[in-house]
């Protein structure tokens, strides 16, 4: 059995949205006929072509696309030597199922993936028994990935439940700042605790250095120093996502980022209206990967200074 963890930098860029990247972008639904397919493929070529062009380091540079859209963007990355991860989840579900079903580790292994990526809702105050149905496909997806050559991506939301949303009066910021991070790591303590045990946890952006320190206590506990964290985007605004990589940065653990909507939609909006030519999509995209990746090297840089260069 291999050694769970990874600690090298990661800078990805994910694209593996399917349902809302269809309906969000095309207005369209799934099934799609052949042309919709192939217009859904080509749009994420150019966020790839986006990735390429990036001044970016070769050896922190990942995507995350899916195979359904992007099989051959992977193959093509895998060849590049790129770092490439793919989902394994059903797409806009709210309970974590396997896209492919049972065969999940024959698709694994067919795409040679560096990541294997589970998207999974879980908040330790909602449902138990789908909570429990999630953790045990989980194990089973954890168990499979410690014995095989991909590691394992988990990325967690933890979406508020109403009860939860009454208590700060519907209003979301509130759940974020004030009950999210503890919720974050009861559910990193629970799924952990179950034997679902990532390489690397992909986590919504926190906003205070504490609640950070909190979640990579969690996640190191019991044998688990050498795993990664990496700070998702949610579509957020630019100021928002910078803010949450800075924070994250500038605390040992976290290893970097996946920042997708933030830095595709609009160039691929604007893509698709034809208000702009593949090329200049794709430098926009380049644009906007490399800020994450500056944002997030600077607020590591400070963070050392600030901190004596502890843990790294």
């Amino acid at each position: 059995m291999r050694m769970t963890g990874y600690t090298k930098k990661l800078a990805i860029l994910p694209f593996d949205h399917r349902s809302s990247y269809i309906s969000g972008l095309f207005g369209w639904k799934e099934p799609l006929n052949v042309e919709q397919a192939l217009t859904v493929a080509e749009s994420k070529r150019v966020i790839y072509e986006g990735f390429q062009k990036a001044c970016v380091p070769k050896e922190e540079a990942g995507i995350l696309v899916d195979e359904q859209y992007g099989v051959g963007i992977l193959r093509d990355a895998v060849q590049q030597g790129a770092i490439t991860a793919v989902p394994v989840e059903k797409s806009g579900q709210d309970e974590f199922d396997f896209v492919y079903g049972d065969d999940f580790a024959h698709h694994i292994e067919a795409m040679r993936p560096t990541f294997a990526k589970a998207l999974v809702r879980y908040n330790p105050e909602g449902n138990r028994a789908l909570n429990q149905r999630q953790t045990q496909r989980l194990k089973r997806l954890s168990d499979y990935l410690h014995q095989s050559p991909s590691l394992f991506l988990f990325e967690l939301l933890v979406p508020a439940e109403f009860h939860q949303l009454e208590h700060v009066d519907q209003n979301k910021d509130a759940y974020d700042t004030q009950l999210r991070p503890r919720l974050m790591v009861q559910a990193i303590e629970e799924l952990r605790q179950a034997g679902v045990e990532p390489d690397v946890w992909k986590i919504e952006g926190l906003d205070q250095r504490t609640d950070c320190e909190k979640i990579v206590e969690v996640a190191h506990r019991n044998g688990g120093q050498h795993v990664g964290l990496i700070v998702l985007g949610r579509g957020a605004s630019q100021e928002r996502v910078i803010h949450w990589l800075q924070t994250a940065a500038s605390v040992p653990g976290f290893i970097g980022f996946a920042v997708g909507r933030t830095s595709f939609w609009k160039a691929v909006v604007d893509f698709e209206a034809k208000r702009l030519s593949r090329e200049a999509a794709a430098a926009q995209i380049a644009q906007n990967f490399e800020e994450w990746n500056k944002s997030f090297d600077a607020g590591r840089q400070a963070g050392m200074e600030a901190h004596g260069g502890q843990g790294r």
